[in-house]
């Protein structure tokens, strides 16, 4: 089945989706442009999946897997792609999905993003978010914005990544990826390390927890520049997200800390084009200034996106902004505009 599997993901890779799925009493599906679509197979079978799991784990990955119900590792083919991969049991059966990674990094021209994030990164310390549902291209962005670093400024990288996605290959910068779960245990355990190890940009893939966000602060206050990722949709939930994570008694300090340190809350969204053979980005982009930061301070968080409105001269927009220009232009289908509106 190993074949099997290698020539879904052959298709995948030349259809230019972005995931594959494999799941037990369907054929393997790919989601092309956002919209799932069935391969010409057969339907998988239990013992399918069991056979395709068991060839690209390793035995202590399997064990894993067998011992937690679900495992997230990469996996590569060679002259092909990586891809990044979920392996879990549903209904006693295995499923996999794998989420297509282009061998080359994108740089931020390709992906279209606003030209201001290029000198936001570019600052020697701080928090720079990218936030978004899942599915919405925030690892690329990130690695975009590291490419673009390693482009341009000397500095020493580490990136904390579940797993490793994008390869980066050392360039003015020296860039060290570290993959939780195989060179560090967890987001909090490798943060704390990487404050030893004479970083100048730490790139955290996910803030999941209180202790990873706690260090990140520290970090970014303590003159590193910290990028990372959350799952929230604008910078107002994004800022509420991280302030109520931490006890009532230390949130007035953390807001105190994030007032300071917050570089930028960066939000995106992928909408098909007109034609539906490709998606652009949509981002919302708020940028710490002085009315932020009193806005944070004094529990005023509401009222961040009439700052965002009032600041597009800086490099400020709203996502509903940039969605009815992007419209405007006619660079997105207009009937996923529609949806988006609605559930705003």
């Amino acid at each position: 089945m190993i074949d099997f599997l290698k020539e879904c993901l052959t298709i995948a890779c030349t259809r230019s989706a972005s995931d594959l799925h494999i799941s037990v009493g369907i054929p393997p599906t790919i989601r092309l442009n956002g919209e799932l679509m069935a391969l010409d197979k057969p339907n998988v079978k239990p013992e399918n999946t069991e056979e395709m799991v068991r060839a690209i784990l390793s035995d202590a990955q399997m064990e894993k897997l067998e011992e937690h119900g679900e495992l997230d590792f990469s996996y590569s083919i060679p002259k092909l792609s990586r891809f990044r991969v979920n392996a879990f049991r549903q209904r006693s059966c295995y499923s996999l999905a794998f989420r297509v990674i282009p061998q080359q990094v994108p740089n931020l021209a390709s992906l279209q993003l606003p030209e201001v994030l290029q000198s936001l990164v570019h600052r020697p310390h701080g928090l720079f978010l990218v936030t978004g549902p899942t599915g919405s291209g925030k690892s690329t962005t990130l690695a975009a914005l590291v490419d673009d670093m390693n482009r341009s400024i000397r500095r020493h990288i580490i990136t904390l990544e579940d797993p490793i996605e994008y390869l980066h290959r050392h360039d003015r910068c020296i860039i060290q990826q570290r993959e939780i779960g195989t060179d560090t245990q967890s987001f909090a355990l490798g943060l704390r390390s990487a404050l030893r190890e004479d970083p100048d940009v730490i790139l955290v893939g996910e803030m999941r927890d209180l202790e990873t966000i706690r260090t990140a602060l520290t970090a970014a206050e303590t003159g590193h520049l910290v990028l990372a990722t959350l799952h929230t949709n604008d910078a107002v939930s994004t800022i509420d997200r991280i302030i109520d994570v931490f006890p009532a008694e230390q949130q007035g300090q953390i807001r105190i800390q994030l007032a300071a340190e917050l570089v930028s809350v960066v939000s995106q969204r992928l909408f098909p084009t007109p034609d539906h053979n490709g998606r652009r980005v949509a981002t919302e982009v708020m940028i710490n200034n002085k009315a932020i930061s009193h806005l944070i301070r004094e529990k005023k968080i509401y009222q961040i996106p009439s700052v965002i409105q009032v600041n597009r001269a800086q490099g400020m927009q709203t996502m509903s902004a940039c969605v009815q220009d992007m419209l405007t232009r006619r660079e997105i289908a207009s009937e996923s505009v529609e949806t988006f509106l609605l559930r705003g």
